[in-house]
């Protein structure tokens, strides 16, 4: 093994080593989890809101705004141990998005856990070659990329076989969809799509499985190359001429691939979660907001990067933009609770502006 110096297999083997079989995983007990999604509202001419329309332009050259598909609506729930989540979700519903919530807490608990110390050696090496460089914490970095790849490609759920949760969350691991995902994405494309509810994917059926577009593989790598290119990162100079970074975990050591383990158990946790999560509708009139527009000013909003922010945080945190007016200040959205509300006003005064409450 490698001392100190940038070396991929070298981190992959300390990755395997610090990785064991979950085993026995306590799925706890069957939770009732509150959800209710509100639809996203496309712009005039297009299938994508105006802020994905913005970020596909802006921020995911070279890709065309025809290959991306959006979520249709956006959920805000509380997990089972009472953190604010939000999501989006497509035809499947909000149950993707929660029930794979619950799975990655699940797997999370069995890795906290585990104590094991890493040999100096070994720490030489994750430090040289990765960011996160404690292995469990990219176990836990990889469950939750895990859970996003399966709510984004829920998306898409209408272009395949799987009319079901279950069956869908199968259908894409044994299609391979995962892998895919960790040798042709860039690692920040997943993470900046999920938040805005979007995937630049289109699929195929082959020989019943679920495959990538060749479209679809040829704009991802092209994205990789430009976000490559555009990054400044002291590992990746450390890459050969031409070499791109690859998943650790899908990496083989000794003719075998970390990765496709770390799927399994997640899609395998998930459907049996299935059946102790129940998704529903709030029962708390108190805490839920009329599904009405309400609307507030922001007075120091002065241009068009200021409506694209405020724009983006509200529908960040789950918020449907009915309108947004320059001239007038005022900003038309619907919040589906009284926390969101909130929490949607602080967010746009720490972005530097002035919230003026109005009536719903």
């Amino acid at each position: 093994m490698s001392t100190g110096s940038y070396d991929r297999a070298a981190a992959a083997r300390v990755l395997a080593e610090a990785a064991r079989p979950f085993g026995e995983l306590s799925l706890g007990p069957a939770r009732r989890v509150e959800a209710e999604p509100v639809p996203l509202v496309p712009a005039r001419g297009s299938h994508l809101t105006e802020l994905q329309l913005t970020y596909v332009r802006e921020q995911m050259r070279p890709c065309p705004a025809s290959l991306v598909t959006s979520a249709a609506s956006t959920v805000n729930w509380r997990d089972s141990e009472g953190v604010l989540n939000v999501a989006h979700c497509g035809s499947l519903g909000a149950v993707v998005p929660v029930v794979a919530r619950e799975a990655t807490l699940v797997l999370w608990r069995t890795l906290a856990t585990d104590e094991r110390a890493l040999s100096d050696e070994a720490r030489a090496v994750m430090a040289a070659t990765t960011t996160d460089k404690d292995p469990l914490e990219i176990l836990r970095v990889g469950i939750d990329t895990t859970a996003r790849g399966l709510v984004q490609h829920a998306y898409l759920a209408d272009s395949t076989p799987y009319a079901n949760a279950a069956d869908f969350a199968r259908g894409i691991r044994d299609s391979g969809i995962f892998g895919v995902v960790a040798n042709t994405w860039f690692w920040g494309l997943q993470s900046s799509t999920f938040r805005r509810g979007m995937i630049p994917v289109r699929l195929r059926i082959q020989d019943g499985m679920v495959r990538y577009a060749a479209e679809t593989t040829s704009i991802l790598r092209a994205m990789k190359d430009v976000a490559i290119a555009e990054a400044v990162s002291e590992q990746y100079a450390k890459l050969p001429p031409g070499e791109q970074p690859r998943c650790l975990a899908n990496m083989a050591v000794d003719g075998t691939r970390l990765l496709p383990g770390v799927v399994d158990t997640f899609v395998e946790t998930f459907v049996q979660l299935l059946d102790l999560v129940e998704v529903g509708r709030s029962r708390d009139a108190e805490e839920t907001v009329d599904a009405a527009n309400e609307v507030f000013e922001v007075p120091d909003m002065t241009c068009s990067h200021c409506t694209n922010t405020i724009t983006g945080v509200l529908e960040g945190l789950g918020v449907q933009v009915s309108g947004i007016d320059l001239e007038t200040k005022q900003v038309v959205a619907v919040f589906p609770t009284a926390e969101v509300r909130e929490q949607s006003f602080e967010a746009i005064r720490g972005r530097g502006y002035t919230v003026v409450p109005g009536s719903a």
